[in-house]
């Protein structure tokens, strides 16, 4: 490891001393003793995970860059208990048999959404393509045109919907589609209809959709199933946490939907997951379909979701308990009073080395999550005169932990939203030894 490590950081430093022949290199930026401290850093680099937790700055609270939802204690708690030994995660422990993992979830995803049956996969684009490809394998399913999304990491309905062996049949405009347009795309071979959720972006103005109840009735009479994927799926009514509404999972159930998938670590908080709700029969087919077994999750995936899924059974302490509501429910006044007081504490250390504000601003759900809500917040804005803000940003993702923010006017953005309070202290001790002129892990 040593010795490849040395020639890769000597064969970097040739490359460097060819790319500046026109000045010589600085002396002391190569002798043995700064050669010793780079090999020395780059082999504790290399020794380190690549995956490691940083602070999330940037008031996105679904960051997909960041692993999305903040598991909460319980679900950490439950990942822990059953990765540091054996679990009962598809046994029966009455009869000692073979069970199904299924069990472990089941019975709280239908006490709260309504549903019949429910089943788990590894995420909710998975969810659509096994949906799918066991009801209408070589078959069209019928969409609106304004719903072929394409959200993050260049997921596109078409490409996933052929992916499964479906056949796309769209119909409508991008702003306009009619029952009708459903209604006269309906033909022999037509499999099921299905509503995707616009997820990251919405249509407003001259725009119009059958509503769903109207479609459970269309796809009722031709004995067809409606298909809906909800993408970040809700649980509760975000207006009681003073936010824009997004589809519930409840309604979709209640209003006769054959089957609805949503993802398991944006508005339901929990790990990356795909949870598929719906008819019995229905579940009982997509479980039967040997692509299920190539998407199952794991006993850690499924003892996360369901320490998550019973935070939702006490509504009451849901922003208590829930990391992801808890950042929702922060008010601009809490957080304004947490920024204060780490930027009075820079400004006394200081205060020449930066320009730093407190900054009304908005944060953002994230992850397609409530794409036009605009959540106000309080930012920490400093504009370091040393060196850049780029340089700034920079110098706090190599901090250790990382600190991930967001540059604008010129100035590094931290938002308090998304760092935890018991981070704030951290914050403050990395800015105040960057903006001494330290270095991020000093």
């Amino acid at each position: 490891m040593v010795v490849s490590a040395a020639r890769r950081l000597l064969n970097e430093l040739r490359a460097q001393i060819v790319q500046g022949a026109t000045s010589p290199p600085d002396p002391a930026l190569l002798s043995p003793l700064a050669i010793r401290e780079r090999l020395g850093a780059h082999l504790q680099q290399e020794s380190s995970p690549s995956i490691r937790g940083a602070v999330n700055a940037t008031g996105i609270i679904l960051h997909t860059g960041l692993g999305r939802a903040v598991l909460s204690e319980k679900a950490v708690e439950a990942i822990c208990e059953v990765s540091k030994g054996y679990c009962s995660l598809a046994i029966d422990i009455e009869t000692g048999r073979r069970g199904h993992r299924d069990a472990h979830l089941e019975g709280l995803l239908c006490a709260l959404t309504g549903a019949e049956a429910a089943t788990i996969v590894n995420n909710n684009a998975a969810a659509t393509m096994l949906i799918l490809n066991t009801l209408a394998k070589g078959k069209e399913v019928i969409v609106s045109r304004g719903q072929l999304i394409e959200i993050g990491g260049s997921f596109r309905m078409p490409e996933v919907m052929q992916a499964s062996g479906a056949l796309l049949r769209e119909v409508g405009t991008t702003n306009k589609t009619h029952l009708s347009d459903y209604a006269s795309a309906i033909n022999e071979n037509t499999a099921a209809l299905m509503r995707v959720h616009q997820s990251n972006y919405r249509i407003i103005g001259f725009a119009e959709e059958p509503p769903l109840e109207e479609l459970v009735g269309l796809a009722r009479k031709h004995n067809l199933p409606l298909i809906d994927d909800l993408g970040s799926g809700a649980l509760v009514d975000l207006r009681e946490f003073g936010l824009a509404p997004e589809p519930l999972v409840q309604h979709s159930i209640k209003a006769g939907v054959e089957v609805a998938c949503f993802s398991g670590d944006k508005l339901i908080g929990g790990p990356q997951a795909g949870i598929i709700v719906g008819r019995a029969p229905t579940i009982e087919k997509i479980r039967k379909n040997p692509l299920a077994r190539a998407l199952r999750v794991d006993k850690l995936t499924i003892a996360a979701m369901e320490a998550t899924l019973r935070l939702f059974l006490n509504r009451e302490r849901l922003a208590q308990d829930h990391p992801t509501y808890r950042m929702l429910c922060l008010t601009p006044k809490e957080l304004h009073r947490r920024a204060g007081r780490v930027a009075r504490r820079l400004r006394a250390a200081a205060s020449a080395a930066a320009d730093i504000q407190v900054l009304d601003d908005f944060s953002q759900a994230g992850s397609g999550s409530l794409p036009t809500q605009m959540i106000p917040t309080r930012i920490l804005a400093v504009k370091p005169k040393a060196l850049s803000s780029e340089g700034l940003a920079k110098a706090l993702r190599h901090n250790s932990p990382p600190i991930f923010t967001r540059i604008h006017n010129d100035a590094v953005c931290l938002d308090f939203r998304t760092i935890r309070p018991e981070e704030d202290r951290l914050v403050q001790e990395a800015l105040l030894r960057l903006l001494k002129g330290g270095t991020a892990n000093d």
